[in-house]
């Protein structure tokens, strides 16, 4: 009973994947991740952030791209705010990789890139930086999202909205000095 189960959804899951590909999937696709983009930032903002920027795309390469970029003004203390780096990853349920595991080492480069060009324009630069993955899961398991509801985490770390589990990732290294993050930007 309970194979035959994961078994369905596993199929649901292929499905729901192969759906995605030929021209059809990509447009999909891209709704898919503009509705990531929104359940992310409604996450963030029910937890305090204020969004600055959306899609900021470095204007000397158009390849650099920052899908959120926020001001979290629980900073670590010093009542300077904490200007946030998000990185949206929208997956189906099943995907063979998790959001927060797709950025790998060559996202993370190019996303250095683009947090640099974002900050030479800032003046003055910000005291501290961080980057934060928020994963967003289409079509999770209805029992799975009460689960979750279940288990009472913290609603700055997992929430379903619409739908949709979003995971909240803080503080995800990605500069190169870890301490860049604490004492203000030295890119």
């Amino acid at each position: 009973h309970v194979v035959r189960a994961i078994l369905q959804k596993l199929r649901a899951a292929t499905k729901a994947v192969l759906d995605l590909r030929g021209t059809a999937g990509k447009t999909r696709l891209a709704a898919l991740g503009v509705a990531g983009e929104r359940a992310a930032e409604a996450h963030l903002k029910a937890n305090g952030l204020r969004v600055l920027a959306r899609n900021w795309r470095n204007p000397a390469d158009e390849r650099e791209e920052i899908d959120l970029v926020c001001e979290d003004p629980a900073g670590p203390g010093d009542g300077a705010p904490v200007l946030v780096v998000v990185e949206v990853k929208a997956r189906v349920a099943g995907a063979r990789v998790g959001g927060y595991h797709a950025v790998d080492k060559r996202k993370k480069a190019a996303l250095r890139r683009a947090c640099a060009a974002y900050m030479r324009r800032l003046r003055p630069p910000p005291a501290h930086v961080r980057f934060d993955v928020v994963e967003v899961v289409h079509g999770a398991d209805p029992g799975r999202d009460a689960a979750m509801k279940a288990m009472r985490l913290d609603p700055r770390i997992a929430s379903v909205r619409d739908g949709r589990q979003v995971w909240h990732y803080r503080d995800v290294p990605l500069f190169a000095d870890r301490s860049s993050h604490r004492h203000g930007w030295h890119g």
